[in-house]
């Protein structure tokens, strides 16, 4: 079965090609990239060149799958509409994976807690924590928006070492200071295509009209209406 991962979560985007085999999952291809260029630029042209440099046409993908938040609201918007369209265009099932995850995937083998954190703006973090231990990671909370005095409170009460890791992770290590916490290197720090078809067996395949993101918040113009609408409201 081949697995076709994509993530445009965040600033970075990437794409990978994964052959499943029973437990076994191969990595055939992966590309990513990390410039000013949009994802709608950058995520498709970069998946076809990738599948053409292995002679894999878009009609020997078995399944896509996708981060599909929490991250960029554009990003992740970007990623799920590419997803759902080959979902669509080629009859085949589309996974939805968390962000959190996919950057969480890229430490089996560690030993500690992984802290994934992507900057949320306001003051958050959207944050997942899970637990290593020489394998692959176990989820320790879901996925939400923290502020970054209570992912503090809530990291000292462990005694493992901690890794910030995702691309809030730089943000981390500045905002949370009692913590002794190792800033992941940038190689492991972002979420990629390749963790992306890792982690998609662990969730549900399902058809591509009910592939949705997820955005554990509402989109900033979104609140600033509601926040309008309120404050009419009260007059």
């Amino acid at each position: 079965m081949l697995i076709l991962g994509l993530d445009s979560s965040a600033a970075a985007g990437s794409c990978a090609l994964c052959e499943v085999s029973g437990d076994s999952v191969k990595l055939v291809a992966e590309s990513f990239i990390n410039t000013k260029q949009t994802h709608s630029q950058t995520l498709m042209p970069m998946t076809e060149n990738m599948l053409k440099s292995v002679g894999i046409g878009f009609d020997k993908l078995d399944r896509v799958a996708v981060t599909s938040g929490p991250g960029s609201f554009t990003g992740v918007r970007i990623g799920v509409s590419a997803a759902k369209g080959l979902g669509y265009a080629l009859g085949i099932p589309c996974i939805g994976v968390s962000a959190l995850h996919a950057v969480a995937s890229g430490f089996a083998g560690f030993n500690g807690i992984i802290c994934a954190v992507m900057d949320a703006r306001r003051s958050q973090f959207y944050n997942a924590l899970f637990s290593v231990r020489g394998g692959k990671p176990e989820r320790i909370t879901p996925d939400r928006a923290i502020s970054a005095e209570d992912l503090e409170k809530e990291l000292l009460k462990f005694n493992d070492k901690v890794f910030f890791a995702g691309d809030g992770a730089e943000l981390a290590s500045k905002l949370i200071t009692n913590v002794e916490a190792e800033l992941a290197p940038p190689y492991l720090r972002f979420p990629k295509a390749s963790c992306v078809c890792f982690s998609s067996q662990e969730y549900e395949a399902v058809t591509a009209a009910r592939l949705m993101p997820v955005y554990l918040r509402l989109p900033q113009a979104e609140r600033e209406r509601l926040a309008r609408e309120k404050e009419h409201s009260g007059k």
